[in-house]
């Protein structure tokens, strides 16, 4: 069996060796044994279902929330010779009685369905006519209501096992704390399932988080230093998706907005140009670039911050598939806490959930402000712990100047108590610079003893040290009460006990600062640039054509490769990373010759 999944990988796929804890999932697959696998984004979960799928007798049954999802892999399958389908809402009656046929004759290999339609009428039943070799739940976060994006149909897959005892079900996630992990086998059914926890750490991303003043500044000089790679802005809403991409518009970018709000045809468009590297940048909603495998996305910059660690997670994942090297640059304001707690306590969800996501925004906003190593962080929040620095985040790159900033905090505290603790954040700066603004004179807040105490302290400090005393427990939010600062019970040591207080340095934003990462070298060298265009011109004519994405066809790194090795020769051509037995049989000849030209 391991020869066969060798040759699989090398022939169909075209890779000389497995990532991470591929091997040893699909062999565990292999013997009808169940399991969940943890693995950061492009580590290459799909492999861990796909090989078993190739190899075995029947069918594979791949459960995914995504239609994007499902038509990339499904596309990406054909490409290699490999029979796939997917039943979603965007095919006709046609084309499911297609799937149906090839299904009743053996021609299927694996079949891509929504968990809806999955537990839908009797499809359920109607699969029991058939030989499953696999059930594999992508997503599978979406199963716990611990997970970052708790989906209600997810939960009707627990019949799965019910129906379907001997066959085997592996559940993939890249995001899962150990709560989540332990919640997603129960709610499965997985009583016996084993756990293949791969590293969280993304070393080929650079990872920084930046206080949310002047942020399109910040944008425009970050993208023109990345000379036009590609790049994701993920916004909050609608609205500022299409406000961020009308300002990089009007500084001569290429950019385009992706949300909820556009037609299907629009959003379709936008994503198709995206893929095939006619729009550098996309400002969109979260849900842009789930299980879209594009390999040359060389950064995600956050404009908000998001609501929780999970989602940030696997979305700056969507930077650096191909393992060269990215950034990930995260924007964030009190603003944006409030706004998601807000968002939070005004939905209808349960009492439960609402505490557990609170919670998540909570952890989430520490590490917009941690001052110790990022990566870490992010580790130790999945279980994975260690405390060695990463070497590749902000922090660690340029550790925070800290000094004693027991003289803030008092001036802070006893504004906010001569205030009778019934002012917010922006007006409790105000205080203590001593404006004059309506807010601070319609209250009488001029005449108090600490007016102005803090005038010298520019705004931007103020809110910086603020943000870190709350952290610290020093003063408090009061959600209930229109967000007003409180006091705390450390409040009383900091004033009387003369409690120790540690800020950092506020440094705003320097381009100079910006952290850099070392290229990882690539294989290859003496590329020549001129065969490269001459490849790349090929693919994206072939692709539309195809009317599938250009990385389908060869990834960037392929065509590199080929540029630089210039084979001359079928044999030559496979050991190309990317080139399988399929691959070669359908661009091998083309290729040759446009190298030979």
């Amino acid at each position: 069996m391991n020869k066969s999944i060798q040759e699989t990988l090398e022939k169909v796929f075209g890779y000389q060796s497995f990532r991470l804890e591929q091997e040893r999932i699909i062999n565990h697959v292999l013997i009808g044994k169940d399991c969940l696998v943890i693995m950061p984004t492009g580590g290459g979960k799909s492999l861990c279902y796909q090989i078993p799928a190739i190899v075995s007798n029947g069918l594979t049954i791949v459960v995914s929330p995504l239609i994007a999802l499902m038509n990339d892999q499904v596309a990406a399958l054909h490409e290699l010779g490999v029979s796939a389908a997917t039943i979603n809402s965007s095919i006709n009656q046609g084309e499911l009685n297609d799937i149906y046929a090839k299904m009743r004759d053996g021609k299927l290999k694996l079949l891509y369905v929504s968990p809806e339609k999955l537990m839908a009428g009797d499809f359920v039943n109607y699969l029991s006519n058939f030989t499953i070799s696999l059930f594999a739940v992508d997503e599978a976060h979406c199963v716990s209501v611990w997970g970052n994006d708790f989906r209600p149909e997810y939960i009707q897959l627990k019949a799965l096992k019910a129906n379907f005892q001997t066959v085997p079900i592996i559940a993939l996630t890249a995001t899962a704390d150990s709560t989540t992990q332990y919640d997603i086998l129960k709610q499965l059914g997985l009583s016996d399932a084993k756990l293949f926890l791969s590293s969280f750490e993304r070393k080929n991303i650079s990872v920084e988080a930046r206080s949310g003043l002047k942020r399109i500044v910040q944008i425009v000089d970050f993208v023109r230093q990345e000379n036009g790679n590609a790049g994701i802005i993920y916004c909050l809403s609608k609205k500022s998706c299409e406000t961020v991409a009308s300002k990089l518009q009007a500084k001569g970018i290429k950019a385009a907005y992706y949300h909820a709000g556009m037609n299907t045809e629009d959003r379709n468009r936008i994503q198709r140009n995206f893929q095939n590297d006619e729009v550098q940048i996309v400002c969109a909603t979260i849900a842009f670039g789930m299980g879209i495998d594009k390999p040359n996305i060389r950064w995600v910059i956050h404009y908000n911050m998001p609501k929780n660690i999970e989602g940030y997670y696997q979305e700056i994942g969507r930077a650096g598939r191909d393992g060269d090297s990215a950034k990930a640059l995260l924007f964030y304001s009190w603003g944006d806490y409030v706004l998601l707690k807000r968002f939070i306590d005004e939905g209808e969800a349960h009492v439960t959930f609402k505490k557990v996501q609170s919670a998540k925004l909570e952890r989430m906003w520490q590490y917009a402000n941690a001052v110790n190593c990022r990566t870490n962080f992010v580790l130790n929040y999945f279980g994975e712990y260690r405390s060695d620095g990463c070497g590749h985040c902000d922090n660690c790159i340029h550790p925070p100047k800290i000094f004693d900033g027991r003289i803030y905090a008092k001036m802070a505290l006893s504004a906010t108590i001569r205030a009778k603790e019934s002012i917010s954040s922006s007006i409790l700066i105000d205080l203590l610079r001593g404006s004059f603004k309506a807010e601070i004179t319609t209250r009488g807040l001029e005449k108090l003893k600490t007016f102005g105490v803090g005038r010298e302290v520019p705004v931007a400090h103020w809110s910086h040290y603020l943000t870190q005393m709350i952290n610290q427990g020093i003063l408090r939010i009061d959600f209930a009460d229109y967000s007003k600062v409180k006091t705390t019970p450390l409040s009383q040591k900091v004033l009387y006990e003369d409690l120790q207080v540690s800020l950092t340095e506020y440094e705003g934003y320097k381009k100079a600062k910006a952290p850099k990462i070392e290229k990882k070298p690539i294989d290859f060298e003496n590329i020549d640039q001129d065969l490269l265009v001459r490849l790349k011109t090929w693919r994206n004519n072939l692709a539309k054509e195809k009317n599938v994405p250009a990385y389908v066809i060869l990834s960037n790194k392929s065509l590199q490769q080929v540029a630089a090795e210039m084979p001359t020769n079928d044999q030559e051509l496979l050991q190309i990373n990317g080139i399988g037995q399929k691959k070669l049989d359908s661009f091998g000849e083309i290729i040759l010759a446009i190298i030979r030209g």
